[in-house]
């Protein structure tokens, strides 16, 4: 070819490239484009060839402990608005010990008009909270960007459902689009602490007066990591995020293990009813990954005994949590959510303070029927992390303690947290949860319930053998309401009888 075609045709493609490249980081759907011009698109020509690139796509994308294929698919269609259906039945293993079945019913009713919602506050409560059976679960300002903050509580403005600030303080990102917040306030006390780390009630009244907090949530452990607190290295406090959360600039941010505000069940309930009055009567609840049954049942004895109880109670499953962790704590620490929200229900039935504390659940909720199965399993409502993480463009690159996430979530690069643009990716946070509340909404009018109060464990099987089925109901059992204060069973009564307001006994 002449020497001059040459220089033509690599200006042309030089043009065409500065074009591609110029339109990629100026649109605002993709946060890959936008932070990967031009190379960005062999992603989104991948997820063109459907299902079998995109799904290897999506798989070598996420982390050691995955949802299923088909969950991801789900959240990840949600997102995009698309209506997905499968045509050639379940590809899963029916037959499998441990598979999971909801029970269906001959006559199914109509699904009500508008999703059933809880109202969550106790009778000392003065401020109760309509919530959402789907809200936005605990992850920080400082984990993720501003801008993944902002779509966050954008979408649940719109949506109508709630957005847990976590650990890390309540920060302008989350009051600038009017969402409800449920304020999570953890053993470092951020946005509410002293200059020596010690809970400080003014500035918590203070905060807590904001209307778009809604609730309170007292942290006392989290699934990822139950048992330890949590450090943000030095080089990651900036001036903004000490702001935030009342820390020096520049300096190792530590999270302790333990509350200094109480040591005790009792304590631990009269702080909960103390944070309530300073609050102006907002409903105050605490979040935990359970341990064991006989400190559970020990709050239990605290509530009776102080004469108060949390308005509500979210359980944290050892399987969920999007914070980093040791890897031993991730494996091997905590109970799953499964087991511990069974308990923490049936405790509360058994010591008849069940219709005083709303539970929640958090872990692993993807999906309407993980929603359906939690509620079966004693929740009242449910909270998701990594699934609203994807619906805001996580891609789970694992690059979360680098700072160099590539889709703009999990970072505090200004550079790259714009690519993530918030009015798109907020839209998507609304449909995602809008769309999954209704199809747990239809699964439960296919069971004959239109009132999740309704829902018995006897509505959900597991395979436990070759030809062999339980229902929940078997394979838990449920207390009596006050069966613990009037006959514990044989295999409740020892850990009832060490279980004490005043301290909490070893396992």
């Amino acid at each position: 070819m002449p020497a001059h075609l040459w220089k033509i045709a690599t200006g042309a493609g030089a043009a065409a490239l500065a074009a591609v490249t110029a339109y990629d980081l100026t649109q605002r759907r993709h946060s890959i484009l936008r932070s990967y011009p031009v190379l960005g698109h062999m992603r989104y020509l991948l997820e063109e060839v459907r299902p079998e690139l995109q799904q290897y796509f999506i798989e070598r994308n996420w982390d050691g402990r995955p949802f299923d294929r088909d969950t991801r698919t789900v959240i990840y269609e949600r997102t995009k608005g698309i209506h997905g259906e499968q045509a050639f039945g379940t590809e899963r293993d029916v037959e499998e010990p441990g598979y999971e079945w909801l029970v269906q019913t001959i006559a199914p009713v109509p699904a009500p008009a508008a999703p059933p919602r809880v109202v969550v506050g106790g009778p000392d409560c003065r401020r109760p909270y309509s919530m959402s059976l789907l809200n936005v679960s605990a992850m920080s300002f400082g984990a993720l960007s501003a801008n993944a903050i902002r779509a966050l509580n954008r979408g649940a403005a719109a949506g109508g459902f709630a957005h847990d600030t976590g650990e890390g303080g309540l920060s302008e990102h989350h009051r600038e689009n009017g969402g409800d917040l449920i304020w999570e306030l953890g053993t470092g006390y951020f946005g509410a602490r002293t200059e020596t780390g010690e809970f400080d009630p003014e500035r918590f009244a203070r905060r807590a007066a904001d209307p778009q907090v809604k609730c309170v949530s007292l942290k006392l452990s989290q699934g990822a990591k139950p048992g330890i607190g949590g450090v943000l290295p030095a080089p990651k406090v900036t001036a903004e995020i000490a702001r935030v959360r009342g820390v020096p600039v520049g300096e190792k941010c530590v999270s302790p293990p333990a509350h200094s505000a109480f040591s005790t069940p009792a304590g631990l309930i009269r702080f909960v009813a103390r944070l309530r009055e300073l609050s102006g009567g907002k409903p105050v609840g605490i979040k935990l990954c359970v341990g064991s049954r006989v400190e559970v049942l020990s709050l239990c004895k605290a509530m009776r005994a102080v004469g108060t109880a949390p308005d509500f109670i979210i359980v944290d499953g050892s399987e969920g949590g999007t914070g980093a962790a040791p890897l031993e704590f991730e494996d091997t620490v905590g109970m799953p959510l499964t087991e511990g929200l069974m308990l923490v229900d049936s405790a509360l039935r058994g010591a008849g303070l069940r219709e005083a504390v709303k539970v929640g659940a958090a872990g692993k909720v993807a999906v309407g029927s993980d929603i359906v199965k939690r509620l079966i399993q004693g929740a009242d409502f449910t909270l998701s992390a990594r699934a609203m993480m994807m619906a805001v463009g996580c891609i789970q690159a694992q690059k979360c303690h680098t700072d160099r996430c590539p889709a703009g979530v999990a970072t505090q690069d200004p550079r790259r947290a714009r690519s993530l643009d918030v009015a798109d990716k907020s839209e998507r946070v609304q449909r995602y949860q809008r769309s999954t509340v209704a199809e747990a909404v239809r699964l439960m009018a296919s069971m004959g319930v239109s009132d999740p109060a309704r829902l018995t464990p006897e509505m959900l099987r597991r395979n436990t053998g070759p030809h062999r089925s339980s229902s929940y109901g078997e394979l838990y059992g449920r207390l009596a309401p006050g069966q613990l204060l009037t006959d514990p069973p044989a295999d409740w009564a020892h850990d009832w009888a060490r279980a004490s307001a005043e301290g909490f006994p070893q396992p």
